[in-house]
């Protein structure tokens, strides 16, 4: 019963916009060629991790070794990108034209990709492959919807969602209740720091990559499901959202690490295995990080609070998805290295260790998903008739390039008392609505 809720919960695309482009189809992909090592010539492709690791890159390195193993003439050349830096050495193999076959590409990212004309559509692949059928519609429909050309530029192998992570046994052992509202999330940050202990209620991830943590908290909080309204205008700095900021960075320093105002990914991941911080906002693929660190039964997934309105508020489109350059010489192998890493036995083995939601249908079906207590928080989440997706404007070529330098930014001026709340969000929402301007005066939205 849960696997066609969450099918519905993640369709946050239009079906008759999906028909629609399903009626028109796409005879602009790349023509089918003869496979090369089925002309008996060894093929090389490159394949480029966004978010390479210690935790990941073996998963990776054994799915190749599958591959060529079952397909002895194309070898694959595996690339690991650290993820702080994936998107602009990205960017940088586009703009010299020196782009891998394929990679691991953050739904994100797509929007700019495909504009760039750096992406092969994979429509006719998609329609003629065995996978057609399996791989979550919302998750496609979304793909497509959020391109200016609404053609299908990556196929989403697994999902997320934004949770926090709780230390379960530190919980237990000073009486306090696991925060299921905003007040008791915030009463718990302080109930659980002891200084003297070095020993903190949360983190705050003030450094690269803190625009995510801040934007999925507050939507969380505010209960908007708008980003952007039809007239264009940011709901970002709505005084709801002011409200959330003053509270949320106050915690800083009082019930937070000092470093937090630096910290990113590694640093704040790193205070929870560590045991410094009783909490951590992230997402559920860092449960491989935790279990290798912790005792199962030493920490917790539980969902972001429900908004002021009651119900749960999670960013849709919260995929990542194999996508194939277009300046690829080898473009059908790639697409079978592609299928092959978003078959059952692929994606069930990659989910499984990160810890994140599987795409392919049959995966579900599988046990471990079931006795996996993080992916049930999630599917908690998304299964609820009343779980509210917001949309963040991916559309926008500018929309990464804002959270990476403005809103990052903006948060350690807020933190460190350079500006204020109001200054913060209003500069955040002053770029969305200039970069939705620039963009409905090009495509005429």
């Amino acid at each position: 019963m849960f696997k066609s809720k969450f099918r519905k919960s993640i369709a946050v695309g239009t079906i008759a916009t999906a028909l629609l482009l399903a009626a028109c189809g796409d005879d602009e992909s790349a023509g089918k060629k003869e496979v090369s090592a089925e002309n008996g010539k060894p093929v090389k492709i490159t394949f480029w991790d966004e978010n390479a690791g210690p935790q990941r890159t073996p998963i990776w390195e054994e799915l190749i070794s599958r591959f060529e193993e079952e397909n002895p003439m194309i070898d694959v050349e595996y690339v690991g990108l650290p993820k702080d830096s994936a998107k602009s050495k990205m960017d940088a193999a586009i703009a010299a034209d020196d782009t891998p076959d394929l990679a691991s590409v953050q739904t994100s990212w797509l929007p700019e990709f495909s504009i760039r004309e750096a992406l092969l559509p994979l429509d006719d692949y998609f329609a003629d492959s065995e996978l057609n059928g399996l791989i979550n519609e919302g998750a496609l429909n979304f793909n497509k919807e959020i391109v200016a050309d609404k053609k299908l530029y990556g196929i989403p192998y697994t999902q997320n969602l934004d949770i926090l992570w709780v230390r379960k046994d530190w919980f237990e052992e000073k009486g306090v209740k696991i925060p299921e509202t905003w007040d008791e999330f915030y009463a718990a940050a302080e109930a659980m720091t002891d200084k003297a202990n070095n020993r903190y209620g949360y983190t705050i991830r003030g450094g690269a990559g803190g625009s995510f943590q801040i934007q999925r908290m507050m939507y969380a909080y505010n209960g908007f499901e708008d980003y952007l309204t039809e007239d264009g205008k940011a709901t970002i700095n709505d005084q709801k959202n002011v409200e959330f900021i003053e509270k949320y960075l106050s915690l800083y320093e009082d019930y937070t690490p000092k470093s937090d105002i630096t910290n990113g990914y590694k640093e704040m991941i790193a205070g929870f295995d560590t045991g410094v911080v009783a909490m951590v906002q992230h997402n559920i693929g860092s449960f491989g990080e935790h279990k290798e660190a912790l005792e199962e039964s030493q920490f917790q997934a539980i969902p972001l609070p429900k908004s002021e309105n009651g119900n749960y508020v999670a960013e849709g489109g919260n995929t990542i998805g194999i996508s194939i350059f277009n300046g690829t010489d080898n473009p059908d192998e790639a697409w079978k290295f592609a299928e092959f890493l978003n078959s059952a036995a692929s994606q069930s083995f990659w989910n499984e260790q990160v810890g994140q939601i599987p795409t392919n249908s049959d995966v579900l079906k599988e046990d471990w998903i079931k006795n996996s207590p993080h992916i049930q928080t999630a599917f908690e989440v998304y299964d609820d008739p009343n779980t509210v997706l917001y949309k963040p404007p991916f559309y926008l070529p500018e929309y990464r390039s804002i959270l990476d330098g403005t809103v990052d930014a903006g948060i350690q001026s807020v933190m460190s008392g350079k500006a204020s709340a109001q200054e913060f969000l209003d500069e955040w929402a002053g770029a969305m609505e200039a970069a939705e301007a620039k963009y409905s005066e090009h495509f005429g939205k």
